[in-house]
């Protein structure tokens, strides 16, 4: 039995520890996948998506599924020969050895969890709730961080079978957007000349087309999570390739739809205008008898359930690394009566509402995509730098030119050269610069204790 679990590729567990559950089979995974790159993006972000590329909204929509599809060829290949929890944190280790890189690996992962989560709060207080009551939108969002860490606080047992209602529920929304596009289409409604402008005003069509995909890939974004539910899989070596590339093809097919049927619909300048509404503003035109309240409910769930998702994972993370001594230690503390992370809770919390408070919705889910971007481009690397270490076990093997074609692609939608504002920049190294400093306070506890267990050691000898 041993050696039959070790050629499908279980994960190795501690002596007298279980494994966890594998309940998870091809078509929970494949709505896994669905479900967790639906949400904030595209119902948060489609205008500011607008606002840089014009009305030919669905290329940088197109270009973002391309880049995260040749991504996901490098995951589903490390995922395969390593079928453990870990993700990302996991392959940089295995395959650079440098504790460091793979801490500012997790911890990059980290933050885009917490920026992600920050879209969704402002989108969440700022857009979809105002179709029920008129409230300030960044105490709102502060307070819905508030009740998140509560939850979290409280402990969620996450499952992956309520995670299929709430996939449904999430992708009913977009359904209505791609629904009421065809009716107004067939209606004599719509403008098709608006699929092929680019907003060249003060830019260049390329500039347009990358830096719009450098924001659009955050919708994208997403994937990358599944492999982390590996070890609760049942046979991941097996399941992984199928339910992952379907999966984001469905998400990344409503997508498209969901862009070009804004751009028929309202002119680029209104979708930019709109905001983080621009969708409501869809449903508007295409459909004025339908009910704004039920679509914007819809939106309320999406981000609603992605910011809490997100969050979850980021103050596991930062729960992980405290227990494995990476960055000061009482952030892996536990609450004696309801045994989460309080103060990792308290930590990622904070940090979110920092960011919902000063910054604005574009700057958050740029940053996301531009943390992802560069954890995407360490990943590929990693794929190809792994090929020398073999598996006893089969697995699925990406064609060599695609781990490649993804490094180079996410480096250059993370680079400046592709239209990338300065703010993503100044935020991701902010973030990035806590995590550091976490790292030199907890090196220096560490070199600190080590000295006194040393000095102790020598006194004892000599008496």
């Amino acid at each position: 039995m041993a050696s039959e679990a070790k050629a499908q590729g279980a994960p190795e567990t501690n002596a007298g520890q279980p494994e966890l559950k594998r309940a998870i089979g091809s078509k929970l995974l494949l709505f896994f996948v669905i479900g967790d790159i639906l949400g904030t993006g595209v119902y948060a972000l489609t205008g500011t998506v607008a606002g840089k590329v014009g009305g030919a909204l669905w290329v940088p929509f197109l270009l973002a599924f391309v880049v995260a599809f040749l991504t996901a060829f490098s995951y589903l290949e490390l995922v395969g020969k390593y079928p453990k929890a870990a993700g990302a944190a996991l392959y940089t280790n295995r395959a650079f050895r440098m504790p460091f890189l793979t801490f500012m690996v997790a911890f990059a992962v980290m933050c885009s969890g917490i920026t992600s989560a920050s879209s969704a709060a402002v989108a969440f207080g700022g857009t979809y709730l105002k179709a029920f009551v008129e409230t300030p939108g960044p105490w709102v969002a502060i307070g819905f961080l508030a009740l998140l860490a509560f939850i979290n606080f409280r402990g969620v047992g996450e499952s992956v079978k309520a995670n299929v209602v709430l996939t449904i529920i999430e992708l009913s929304g977009l359904l209505i957007v791609i629904g009421i596009g065809v009716y107004a289409v067939f209606n004599g409604m719509g403008e098709p000349s608006r699929l092929i402008e680019f907003n060249t005003a003060d830019q260049s069509t390329l500039i347009a087309i990358t830096s719009a995909t450098s924001l659009a890939f955050f919708a994208m974004v997403g994937f990358e999570d599944s492999v982390n539910m590996a070890e609760e899989c049942k046979d991941p070596v097996r399941i992984f390739p199928r339910s992952m590339l379907m999966g984001m093809g469905i998400a990344g097919s409503v997508y498209l739809l969901v862009a070009i049927t804004s751009s028929l619909l309202v002119p680029a300048g209104d979708l930019a205008a709109a905001k983080s509404s621009a969708l409501l503003k869809v449903v508007q035109i295409g459909a004025p008898a339908f009910p704004l309240a039920l679509f914007a409910f819809i939106g309320l769930f999406a981000v609603a359930n992605s910011a809490l998702i997100n969050m979850l994972m980021a103050s596991r993370l930062v729960y992980g690394m405290a227990n494995e001594r990476i960055i000061p230690l009482p952030f892996g503390k536990v609450h004696q009566t309801r045994r989460t992370p309080w103060i990792a809770i308290l930590f990622t919390s904070l940090i979110a509402v920092i960011l919902v408070s000063t910054l604005d919705i574009s700057v958050l889910g740029g940053t996301t995509a531009l943390l992802l971007l560069i954890v995407f481009t360490i990943v590929n690397i990693a794929c190809l730098v792994l090929r020398k270490d073999k598996a006893e076990h089969k697995h699925f093997r990406a064609p060599t030119i695609l781990p490649i074609l993804g490094a180079v692609t996410c480096a250059y939608l993370a680079l400046p050269f592709s239209g990338r504002p300065a703010e993503d920049y100044k935020l991701a190294g902010i973030l990035l610069g806590v995590g550091l400093l976490l790292w030199m306070v907890n090196w220096l506890v560490v070199r600190k204790q080590h000295g006194k267990i040393e000095f102790d050691a020598a006194n004892l000898g000599k008496n």
